[in-house]
C-alpha cells in the first residue's frame, strides 16, 4: 500500500480516534444500562485503569485468553469475558476467497456463539466484548485482508482485533499500518503481538493500541530469536514509556509467555505490564476444541523447561509451512521431536509423522505448549480459570504487602 493510498492525515487520525472513543462509550452505556447481566461484570475493589476503560467488562488484574487456532473458539472467549477477563477468537491466516470454513468463513459463526453466551443475540448493534485474532504471514493478508476480514468484523462487532506475524516486507511496505488504520476507522481496538524490541517500536509506530509482549517461555508460535519473559517484559515497558514521551501516544502493554497462574500474573504486573495473556492454561478449558489426548498430555507433563522444545522443525514435520523463518514454536517433546534431537533426518521424520497419523497414533503429534506447562494439570471451565487466577493473584499481592 502506498502512502497515497493510506489514510494517514491528521484529520483522518482524529476521526479514527473519535470513532474509537465512541465505540468505548457505547460499550460503557450498555454495561450501565444493564443490557448485559450485571453478575457477569461485577467489579471488585480494584481501581479502574485505561485498559478497563477500553474494556468495561473486565476486572483487574485483567486476564486475556489467546486466540489459539485449534483451541480457542466463541464459547471459550465469551466465558472468559463473562468472568471479567477478555477472550479472543482465532480467525486463521488465509484470506483468499476460496479459503473455506476453516479460516475466515467460520468466524461469523463463532462470534454468533459468543453473542449467545453473553446474552447479546438480540442486541445486534452492541459490540460484543470479545476479540478476534489474525495471523498475517500468508501472502493473502496483503491482497485480501481488508476486502474479506473487515466486512465480517463490521457485521459481528467484536471490540478488539489482535494481529500477529506479518511478513517483514508487509511491515516495511506499510501494509500493516494500512490495515491498522482501517481497523481504527471502524472503531476496533488493535492488539499487536511482538517478540523483539524492534517489533515493539514498529507496532507503536504503526498505531497499535495494545502491545502483546510475548517472551520465549510461550507455547505455540513466537519470534525465533527473543528473550525470556522476565527480561523481555521489563525492557518492553521501558521502550513503550520512551515512545510515549517521544510521540505522546498511550499504548498499553500486555505480558505473555509462561504465565499460567495468579503468581505469574503478579510477577508480570510487578515488571510494569498492564495485564496478561494466558494460552497454555486455556488449552485445558472445558470449552476448548483441543483434542482430548492433547489435554491429557498437557495435564500430565511436568518440568516444562526440559519437557518442551522451541524450534522450526515442528512446522516442517507437520507441514505448516506458512511461517517465515523469523518465527518458530514451542511444543511438548514427543516422538517426532525426540527423533529430531537424536539426528533423524527431517524427510524421515515427516514420513513417520504421516504414517502415525494414518494409523490414528498420537505419540508423534505436535502439541504446542509453553514452559509453564508443568504448573497446568486440571481441566476446568474457562470462567473458573479466570476467577481462580484472579483470586490467587489478589491473595499473593496481599501476602506481599505483609513483607513491607
Amino acid at each position: 500500500m502506498s502512502d497515497e493510498d493510506r489514510p494517514s492525515s491528521s484529520s483522518s487520525k482524529r476521526a479514527s480516534l473519535l470513532r474509537l472513543k465512541s465505540k468505548v462509550k457505547e460499550v460503557k452505556q450498555v454495561v450501565m444500562s444493564s443490557q448485559l447481566p450485571q453478575t457477569h461484570y461485577k467489579k471488585e475493589v480494584t481501581r479502574p485503569t485505561r485498559l478497563t476503560g477500553l474494556f468495561p467488562n473486565t476486572t483487574n488484574p485483567v486476564v486475556f485468553s489467546a486466540p489459539m487456532l485449534g483451541t480457542a473458539n466463541g464459547r471459550l472467549a465469551a466465558e472468559v469475558s463473562k468472568a471479567g477477563g477478555f477472550g479472543f477468537i482465532p480467525a486463521g491466516y488465509n484470506f483468499n476467497p476460496e479459503s473455506g470454513p476453516d479460516h475466515l468463513g467460520q468466524l461469523g459463526e463463532e462470534l454468533k456463539i459468543a453473542r449467545k453466551v453473553l446474552d447479546l443475540e438480540q442486541a445486534t448493534l452492541t459490540a460484543v466484548p470479545v476479540g478476534v485474532g489474525f495471523i498475517l504471514c500468508h501472502e493473502s493478508a496483503r491482497t485480501h485482508f481488508i476486502e474479506r476480514a473487515i466486512p465480517v468484523l463490521q457485521e459481528y462487532s467484536p471490540q478488539a482485533v489482535w494481529l500477529f506475524a506479518p511478513r517483514v516486507e508487509d511491515v516495511e511496505g506499510g501494509v500493516v499500518r494500512g490495515i491498522i488504520d482501517v481497523l481504527h476507522d471502524n472503531g476496533f481496538v488493535v492488539f499487536y503481538q511482538v517478540g523483539t524490541v524492534k517489533a515493539v517500536k514498529e507496532a507503536v509506530r504503526d498505531g497499535a493500541d495494545v502491545v502483546v509482549a510475548q517472551g520465549t517461555d510461550a507455547g505455540g508460535h513466537q519470534f525465533a530469536r527473543g528473550a525470556g519473559t522476565m527480561s523481555f517484559l521489563r525492557e518492553v515497558v521501558e521502550v513503550v514509556k520512551g515512545e510515549k514521551e517521544r510521540t505522546g501516544r498511550e499504548v498499553e502493554v500486555v505480558g505473555a509467555g509462561g504465565i499460567v497462574d495468579g503468581r505469574g500474573v503478579v510477577a508480570a504486573l510487578a515488571l510494569g505490564v498492564d495485564a496478561v495473556v494466558m494460552g497454555t492454561r486455556f488449552i485445558l478449558a472445558e470449552e476448548a476444541t483441543t483434542p482430548k489426548f492433547k489435554q491429557e498430555l498437557i495435564a500430565k507433563t511436568t518440568d516444562g523447561a526440559s519437557s518442551t522444545f522451541k524450534h522450526t522443525v515442528m512446522d516442517d514435520i507437520q507441514g505448516t509451512t506458512i511461517w517465515p523463518k523469523i518465527y518458530d514454536g514451542r511444543a511438548i517433546v514427543g516422538g517426532s521431536v525426540e527423533d529430531h534431537l537424536n539426528g533423524v533426518p527431517v524427510e524421515d521424520n515427516i514420513r513417520l509423522f504421516k504414517e502415525a497419523a494414518e494409523k490414528g497414533e498420537t505419540d508423534r503429534t505436535i502439541t504446542w505448549a509453553g514452559s509453564g506447562v508443568g504448573l497446568v494439570s486440571k481441566i476446568q471451565p474457562a470462567g473458573e480459570i479466570v476467577k481462580e487466577v484472579r483470586e490467587e493473584a489478589l491473595q499473593r499481592i496481599k501476602e506481599l504487602q505483609t513483607l513491607f
